[in-house]
């Protein structure tokens, strides 16, 4: 259907903000079968969200093909530059490339001598950063680094510049990268691990998550805020 987005319905329920991230927003749901999101609004509504079923569509209602476009705000302006000229900056003192992409991305593949920095925790991380004369910033497309621009601005009051494509443009031209944590400024709080995820987690955490699973009841009872109700 135009404007839907594809989504489990167990899934929505069980990570509620990875789909609809504003607490709060009003939430409709559509189907094919008139079964799957009348289940999943049933739970939705016990826990607090404003949520509809839309009824009454046939099969033309949902003839639309391909992933919807993301809706974004305004790009703020940013001044560009190259991955040649982002080469030449790293061999001058005072260059500090930020790194905005997820954590794994980091890990896995960066530029050599970027720091790795979660925006929402920009004026802590930059306490922690060596002292520039600019900056310069990417992630994987640099989408997400752009709207960073005139936040570190703001902060430092120094030169920021955006790597036009972003890492993405760095690799395409072939140029080097390293991988681990070596240069973590703010912790890898971007994604959650489940205790039960991998093998590698210890058995504290996975018990840990069990008492607090068993505990819900109890906790809800405690927690007068959490807007959960038996329909």
């Amino acid at each position: 259907m135009a404007g839907s987005h594809s989504t489990p319905g167990g899934q929505l329920v069980q990570e509620t903000d990875h789909y609809a991230s504003v607490r709060g927003a009003r939430v409709v749901l559509v189907d094919d079968d008139g079964v799957r999101a009348n289940m999943s609004a049933s739970w939705l509504a016990q826990m607090g969200w404003e949520v509809a079923v839309l009824d009454g569509l046939t099969a033309d209602d949902f003839s639309e093909q391909g992933d919807p476009a993301a809706v974004l705000p305004p790009a703020p302006p940013a001044d560009e530059i190259t991955p040649a000229q982002l080469a030449e900056l790293l061999e001058q003192p005072g260059t500090v490339l930020l790194d905005f992409t997820t954590s794994a991305n980091y890990v896995a593949r960066h530029i050599p001598g970027a720091h790795w920095v979660i925006r929402s925790r920009l004026p802590l991380a930059l306490e922690n950063l060596p002292p520039a004369e600019r900056y310069v910033l990417t992630c994987g497309s640099s989408l997400l680094a752009r709207y960073a621009v005139p936040d570190v601005a703001a902060l430092t009051g120094k030169p920021v510049r955006l790597l036009a494509g972003g890492t993405q443009a760095w690799i395409a031209e072939d140029r080097p990268l390293v991988s681990g944590e070596g240069r973590l400024i703010s912790p890898r709080i971007d994604r959650y691990r489940r205790p039960y995820e991998g093998t590698d987690n210890p058995r504290e955490a996975m018990q840990a998550y069990l008492d607090w699973e068993f505990g819900l009841v109890a906790q809800l009872e405690r927690d007068a805020t959490h807007g959960f109700n038996v329909l």
